[in-house]
């Protein structure tokens, strides 16, 4: 039997030290991230997701008049996310159509890359006609940048965009940033449907 340095030489965990590393910190993100603390009650995250939707209307003009012409609009008012080469984000919204909460969803994503530190943000999506809408629920997660077209639009471009040129199935608006943690994308992310 060998010495301990020698064991310890051939073995995978001293060999590559940076992917030993980059293995633990995906499964403490995965962990963050999969298990999150839920919303203390459905009326809390419903509360949540209107005052972001109102907060949005009120500051962005093509925001309020895309939710004029929307089938329905999807909120979530606290995404976080988080990483160091691997990160991860989460969050829970609802989904409003006529004023009224239909449905509440997660969204979750994992990303892979430069990218280092931690950021809350949240996304309201305006489904524009009901094909877009039904894509919503139609497999196990509507999986974000795979089906209907939809455009990525944070707080600050959509003061300047119009309807006139907003032609698109699905509008998403990213707003609230907070945190040390450059560029969202929503590419990828996953939404499903949360259990009543």
């Amino acid at each position: 039997m060998g010495s301990p340095s020698s064991i310890l030489k051939g073995s995978t965990m001293y060999a590559n030290p940076v992917r030993s590393i980059c293995m633990v910190l995906a499964m403490l993100l995965s962990a963050f991230i999969v298990a999150p603390a839920v919303a203390d009650s459905t009326t809390e995250l419903d509360r949540a997701s209107r005052a972001a939707l109102n907060r949005l209307l009120a500051k962005v003009p093509a925001a309020r008049t895309l939710n004029a012409k929307a089938s329905a609009v999807l909120v979530f008012p606290s995404i976080t996310k988080a990483g160091l080469v691997v990160g991860g984000q989460y969050g829970e919204g609802v989904l409003w159509r006529d004023g009224k909460a239909v449905g509440r969803y997660s969204t979750a994503g994992a990303s892979y890359g430069l990218q280092a530190g931690a950021q809350k943000y949240g996304y309201a999506m305006f489904f524009m006609n009901e094909k877009a809408l039904q894509a919503l629920d139609a497999n196990e997660g509507f999986e974000v940048g795979i089906g209907p077209s939809i455009v990525i639009i944070d707080e600050g471009m959509g003061q300047s965009h119009t309807t006139t040129t907003m032609q698109d199935d699905i509008y998403a608006f990213i707003f609230g940033q907070k945190g040390l943690m450059a560029g969202i994308g929503l590419q990828g992310n996953k939404i499903s449907k949360l259990n009543p």
